[in-house]
């Protein structure tokens, strides 16, 4: 039977329901849910509060900002952003106003890339090029050293440097590419957690090399009246040293977070 006082009912409450704010009608509770969650968005999109790792990962065209102001996104990559700033006495506004900027700029954004695939990457486009390049600086760094050895600015003990973090690079990746990669590639599931943490300690000694290179040579600094042998040096010591840090960062900000879930 028709019961046209409830349908009445019904109707005479919609009517109110539109009219009064405290009541959640389907649409003003879409509409609210809209605003917590741009809210939402926008507070996890701060960048003050984001690893300095996180936003490297995520966003193309930061590691060179980062390496600007001497901000460590490989070894140091788990320290938010306010408070890299703090420590360098930076201005945490300033650089998300930078971080913004390239945002902006940033129409395309690549998509993660396959396990198998950015495993590939990291042998081919590091460690193969760290095996070719750092012999060749190590020669360069004898021959300096030997020929300008009375200069003020010769880095005396570079080559013996290099060599540590060769010797240290190379039982790295062997580790690498003999145990752990083969297990990530199979997914062997929460066995890999152990190996990756050695990986990472290990990270944190190569980029403790890397501060021993920047102070030996002021920087990857070329002095005045530099022969070619010694701009070549440099140059490659400044390539591989960046080419180290993105190793770096493309392992512990990319690639083992999959694992450490």
């Amino acid at each position: 039977m028709f019961n046209w006082y409830r349908e009445y009912q019904l109707s005479h409450n919609t009517v109110y329901a539109r009219d009064d704010p405290r009541v959640a009608t389907p649409l003003r509770r879409e509409r609210r849910n809209a605003v917590n969650a741009s809210s939402q968005q926008s507070s996890e999109n701060s960048f003050a509060t984001r690893s300095l790792g996180a936003i490297a990962a995520s966003l193309p065209g930061s590691t060179a900002l980062f390496r600007r102001y001497k901000l460590d996104f490989c070894c140091g990559g788990n320290v938010t952003l306010s408070k890299a700033a703090a420590v360098k006495g930076l201005s945490c506004a300033a650089l998300e106003a930078e971080l913004e900027a390239i945002a902006a700029a940033s129409f395309v954004r690549p998509q993660p890339q396959a396990t198998d695939d950015l495993i590939d990457l990291i042998e081919t486009r590091y460690h193969t090029v760290h095996r070719h390049e750092l012999p060749e600086l190590i020669r360069l760094a004898r021959r300096v050293e030997a020929v300008h050895k009375d200069h003020a600015a010769a880095p005396i003990g570079l080559a013996n440097l290099l060599e540590q973090i060769l010797a240290e690079l190379e039982s790295h990746m062997q580790k690498e590419e003999l145990i752990l990669f083969p297990a990530m590639r199979q997914d062997a599931g929460p066995m890999i957690a152990g190996p990756v943490s050695v990986m990472i300690a290990e990270h944190d000694g190569h980029g403790a090399y890397l501060r021993e290179l920047e102070e030996l040579t002021s920087g990857f600094e070329i002095p005045e009246g530099a022969c070619n042998t010694w701009r070549a040096l440099y140059g490659g010591g400044r390539k591989f040293a960046d080419d180290l840090v993105e190793h770096i960062h493309t392992e512990n900000n990319i690639l083992f977070p999959r694992f450490l879930i």
